[in-house]
C-alpha cells in the first residue's frame, strides 16, 4: 500500500507556512519532557519499530511505559532513553499482599533489564485514586509501593530507581478551579497521608495525571484559549495570583493540597498531559498541536507557577505516543485518540518531543495487511442492518463516528461501512468477519472520505498482543500459590 496513506497532510502548516513555522521554531524540548507509551491496542506496532523508528529518530529523551512490557524493555536496551515502568491497578492487591510477589515482579521486570535499560521510576498503579474507582484500590496502593521498594533495595537498585504513584487530578481538584481552594478529597485523606510520608521517606516525587480535555469539557466557563496557553485578556484571578493557563493552575492546586497536608516542598512530576485528535468536538489535530506546542514552550521557559516561580515540574510526560483503540472510554471515546502518532506510527501533527523544529519522523517499513476493506453491500436489503452495526461497534472501535469525530459526517450507510471495516480489520481481515448476515462486502477500493480514514491494520504477532496479559496472569497465579502455601 502507499506509505503515506495513514499520514494526514498538515492542513494547518502547508507549504510556505511550514517554512515560516520552522524559521520561528520553538525552543528545543527540555530534557525533562518525555512521552507515554501505552499498549492498549488491538494491533500494536512492534516494540522494535517504536524504539528504532520513532523514539530514537525523534530524539525522545524519556518514555513512560503503561506496564512492564518485555518487548518494550528489550527494545530499549542499550539506548540512552530514560524509562518509567508502570504497574497496572490489577496487580496492586497481589503486590501489596506478598513481598515474594513483589520480589518476583522486580526480578522479572526490573533487575533483568537494569544493566542495559536506564530505568528511572517504577509507577505503582494507574490512577488508583480516580473518583470513579471509589475505595477499590486504596487499601493496596501504599503497601504495594512499599513492597516494590523493599524488592528494589534487596536487588541493590533503590539508589537508582525511585517508586512513584500516579494520582489523577480529581484526587485534589475542586469545583471552583481556584488553586487556593484545593485540597485532597476527604475519602483519600488517610491513604494520602500514608503515601506522602512514604514518598518523603524515599525521596520520591509526587506524580500527577492531568486530563486537560476532560477538564475543558467539564468547565464550560473556561475558554479554549485558557487550555491552549493563549494570551488571555482576562486571566483567572485567585487572590493576588493570576492564571492564564490550565496547566499552571492545576500544578498550583496540587501545591496547595500538598501544603495543607504538610508537604509543601515535595517535587512534582506530571505523568500525563495531552490533547486528543478525534472522538469528540474540539478534539482535532490542529487543536492538539496548539496544546502541545504551548505546553512544551511553556516548560522550556522554566518559569514555574505563581506558587512555585522558576520551579517547574521536574519531569512532564506528554500523552501520548500512539493511539490505542482498546483504551477504556468511560471518560469519552476521545481517550483512544491521544496519540501524537496514529497506531501505525504516522505523525498526526507537529509536536516537539525532542527533535526540536524538525518535522517528526514516521515509523518506516510498516507491515500492513493487504489493501482490502469491508463495506456494506448496498445491493442487499438493509432494513435489519442496525443489529449488525451494533455488533460491529460493540466489538470494534467506532469512536471516530462520535459527534465532532473525524467520521461523524458520514451518515447512512457510510457509518455502517466504517463500523464493518473496523471490525474486519481488528479481526485481521478474516473473510467471515465481513459477513454480517450477508450484508458485508470486501472491496479493494479505499472507502476513506476526506479526513475520515478507514483503518487498514498492520500485521502483528499473537505474542506481541498477549505478552502483557500473560505476565499479569503469571503474577496473579504466583500470588494464589503463595497464598495457598501460607507464605505470603
Amino acid at each position: 500500500m502507499p506509505s503515506n496513506r495513514r499520514r494526514p497532510p498538515p492542513p494547518f502548516v502547508p507549504g510556505l507556512l511550514l517554512l515560516l513555522l520552522l524559521a520561528v521554531a520553538p525552543p528545543p524540548a527540555a530534557s525533562a519532557v518525555g512521552v507515554n507509551w501505552g499498549f492498549a491496542s488491538s494491533h500494536p506496532l512492534p516494540a522494535a519499530h517504536v524504539v528504532r523508528g520513532l523514539l530514537l529518530p525523534n530524539s525522545v529523551p524519556r518514555v513512560r511505559l503503561a506496564a512492564a512490557s518485555s518487548d518494550a524493555l528489550s527494545a530499549l536496551a542499550g539506548t540512552s532513553v530514560s524509562v518509567t515502568v508502570g504497574v497496572p491497578d490489577a496487580l496492586l492487591r497481589p503486590l501489596a499482599s506478598s513481598t515474594k510477589a513483589a520480589a518476583a515482579w522486580v526480578h522479572d521486570n526490573v533487575t533483568r533489564y537494569a544493566s542495559s535499560v536506564r530505568i528511572e521510576y517504577i509507577a505503582v498503579g494507574d490512577e488508583p485514586f480516580l473518583l470513579s474507582h471509589g475505595q477499590r484500590f486504596q487499601p493496596f496502593v501504599v503497601p504495594a509501593a512499599a513492597n516494590i521498594k523493599k524488592a528494589l533495595s534487596a536487588a541493590k537498585l533503590s539508589s537508582k530507581i525511585k517508586v512513584v504513584v500516579p494520582c489523577s487530578a480529581d484526587t485534589y481538584q475542586n469545583a471552583s478551579m481556584l488553586p487556593s481552594k484545593a485540597s485532597f478529597r476527604p475519602d483519600v485523606n488517610k491513604t494520602m497521608a500514608e503515601l506522602l510520608s512514604f514518598l518523603t521517606n524515599n525521596s520520591s516525587p509526587f506524580m500527577v495525571e492531568l486530563n486537560p480535555f476532560l477538564s475543558f469539557q467539564q468547565h464550560k466557563n473556561l475558554s479554549l484559549d485558557y487550555y491552549l496557553f493563549q494570551l488571555m485578556s482576562h486571566p483567572v484571578k485567585d487572590g493576588e495570583n493570576k492564571y492564564d493557563n490550565y496547566f499552571d493552575a492545576s500544578i498550583d492546586a496540587l501545591v496547595t493540597a500538598l501544603t495543607k497536608a504538610g508537604f509543601s516542598d515535595m517535587d512534582i512530576i506530571v505523568g500525563r498531559a495531552g490533547w486528543p485528535t478525534d472522538g469528540a468536538v474540539n478534539a482535532t489535530p490542529a487543536i492538539a498541536q496548539s496544546f502541545m506546542t504551548g505546553l512544551v514552550n511553556h516548560l522550556a521557559k522554566k518559569s514555574g507557577t505563581p506558587l512555585r516561580p522558576k520551579v517547574p515540574p521536574i519531569e512532564t510526560y506528554l500523552f501520548s505516543l500512539l493511539d490505542e483503540d482498546q483504551r477504556n472510554t468511560a471518560s469519552g471515546g476521545y481517550e483512544r485518540h491521544h496519540g501524537i502518532f496514529t497506531f501505525d506510527g504516522q505523525a498526526k501533527y507537529y509536536a516537539n518531543i525532542g527533535q526540536g523544529p524538525k518535522p517528526l519522523k514516521n515509523a518506516p517499513d510498516v507491515d500492513y495487511l493487504p489493501s482490502k476493506w469491508c463495506v456494506i453491500d448496498n445491493n442487499k436489503e438493509l432494513t435489519n442492518v442496525s443489529s449488525s452495526f451494533s455488533v460491529a461497534c460493540s466489538n470494534g472501535d467506532c469512536t471516530a463516528l462520535s459527534p465532532g469525530g473525524s467520521c461523524s459526517g458520514l451518515g447512512f450507510p457510510g457509518n455502517v461501512s466504517y463500523a464493518f471495516n473496523n471490525y474486519y480489520q481488528q479481526h485481521d481481515q478474516s473473510e467471515d468477519s465481513c459477513n454480517f448476515s450477508g450484508l458485508g462486502l470486501i472491496t479493494t477500493v479505499d472507502p476513506s472520505v476526506d479526513n475520515c480514514l478507514f483503518t487498514l491494520s498492520i500485521r502483528t504477532s499473537a505474542a506481541a498482543s498477549l505478552h502483557l496479559t500473560l505476565a499479569m496472569f503469571q503474577l496473579l497465579v504466583l500470588f494464589m500459590v503463595l497464598h495457598f502455601l501460607f507464605i505470603v
